[in-house]
This record gives structure tokens, sequence and C-alpha cells, in this order.
């Protein structure tokens, strides 16, 4: 079962098209990953209205469903994570920052 498919009716505030966001799953009507929402509650230690506060488009109830959404997920999102994490480190290591050429 993909993410996209039982899910779907429990989490009104969650949709995935290939169009947007790769098809990582984001809330409804923006381009707000639920990846992100998770990595700013979870690992910057975000609350869910300092949140709000951060993408005032949101509601209270689309952040929460986001963060359930992940919690349902979250072998996935996690693995997705270590990715990501393991591609940027990877990338900035090849690449020195155009600042320090600059600089130097």
């Amino acid at each position: 079962m993909g993410l996209a498919t039982a899910k779907q009716i429990k989490h009104p505030y969650i949709s995935v098209n290939p169009r947007i966001s790769k098809g990582s799953p984001v809330i409804s009507g923006t381009r707000v990953r639920v990846i992100d929402i998770a990595i700013e509650y979870e690992r910057i230690g975000l609350t869910p209205d300092q949140i709000i506060e951060a993408h005032p488009h949101l509601t209270l109830e689309a952040v929460h469903d986001a963060l359930s959404y992940y919690y349902e997920n979250r072998a996935y999102f996690d693995e997705k994570i270590r990715k990501e994490k393991d591609f940027i480190k990877r990338v900035s290591q090849k690449a020195p920052s155009i600042l320090r050429k600059t600089r130097g």
C-alpha cells in the first residue's frame, strides 16, 4: 500500500500529487511537505504554534494532521531524512562553499 491510498481518508489535510514537490506528501493547497513539518517539530524542536508562526498560511489542524501522517509513516520519512542528510553531506564535501572561494 502506497502512502497516498487508504491514508488519504484519515488525513484530510494531506495530499500527494506527482507534480507538487516531486510527489512528496504535502499539506493540501500548499507546497509545504509533511517531512518539513516533521523536521521542524522533531529535529528543530518547534511547537505546532511556532510552526504556524513560521508558516502563517497553515492552520493548526493541518500541522497536527501532518504530524499524525508523519508518525504513522515514520520509518519511511526517517529513512528519507537520513538519505537527504547523507546526500547534503556528500555534496558539501565535494563542492567547497562559493563564499570560501571568493574570500580565499
